[in-house]
């Protein structure tokens, strides 16, 4: 019979080593290894307290009701609605009417109003030749025109429509019962903003020196560079374009001291009478 083996109970030294060795093979870790763990690794202090928790969600709850709260006072309520219309620049043209061609919807909030919508439509009256259009907070809305000037008038003649007035780009925009005193008269196959004749002729009346405008009886034109007007004294000047007025006014000025009955300073540097 073979002797038992005794199994060796491992003494206090073994223990000790082997503890050893774990506390070794702990350290082997990397420094970068110990601040992972101990960064996954929960603190109290980072842990979120409730009560910081529900104050946030209803700041954020809070947040969302005042920006609804917001676009519905700003985009639907009437609280910001149009409550009045103000016309400005408004002197022949009455107010009342443009307010009427501008159809403001009353209530309406004030963002969702279309002025450049407004703003064509009372451009298109007649009377009307510029018009702005703004937003006076909290419910005003404002609307300044700038009328048309007339500053000359054609006769439709019999049978016709009546007396129409032009202003200096041309516009046909007001009918007269009688003729306007101290306005020229244009003689014009056609009057029309569209037509290059007339646009012509109107410029050159917008330009020359108002002395002289109010001499001016008639003024025609057969082609855009041959405008020509009668003077209250029956004399015709031949202007030419609306180019180089200041010159022209001068020469002009030094021809009609000289006998005469047309005077031509198309071409300043060189003016002619014709008798």
């Amino acid at each position: 019979m073979s002797p038992t083996r005794e199994r060796r109970r491992p003494s206090e030294e073994d223990e000790q080593e082997r503890a050893a060795l774990a506390r070794q093979r702990r350290g082997r870790r990397s420094e970068e290894e110990r601040r992972r763990t101990r960064a996954t690794r929960p603190s109290p202090r980072n842990r979120p307290n409730r009560q910081v928790e529900i104050r946030r969600r209803w700041v954020a709850l809070l947040t969302v009701l005042t920006v609804v709260a917001a676009i519905y006072l700003l985009f639907f309520s009437s609280m910001l609605g149009v409550k009045d219309v103000e016309v400005a620049g408004a002197r022949t043209v009455p107010a009342d009417q443009i307010r009427a061609v501008a159809a403001v919807p009353p209530d309406k909030p004030m963002l969702r109003l279309s002025t450049d919508e407004i703003r064509d439509k009372v451009a298109a009256m007649p009377g009307i030749a510029t018009v702005e259009v703004s937003r006076s907070w909290p419910n005003t809305v404002e609307i300044t025109v700038t009328e048309r000037t007339a500053i000359a008038f054609f006769d439709s003649g019999p049978g016709g429509d009546g007396v129409h007035l032009v202003d200096g780009g041309g516009v046909v925009f007001k009918t007269v019962a009688a003729r306007p005193p101290g306005l020229p008269e244009l003689k014009l196959p056609k009057v029309s903003a569209d037509d290059p004749v007339t646009r012509a002729v109107t410029a050159v009346l917008g330009v020359i020196p108002e002395q002289l405008l109010k001499q001016v009886t008639t003024a025609t034109a057969k082609t855009p560079a041959s405008v020509e007007f009668t003077l209250a004294s029956g004399k015709i000047v031949r202007w030419g374009t609306a180019e180089q007025t200041d010159r022209k006014a001068k020469v002009l000025a030094a021809l009609l001291t000289q006998e005469g009955k047309i005077y031509d300073v198309a071409a300043p540097e060189l003016p002619t009478i014709t008798s």
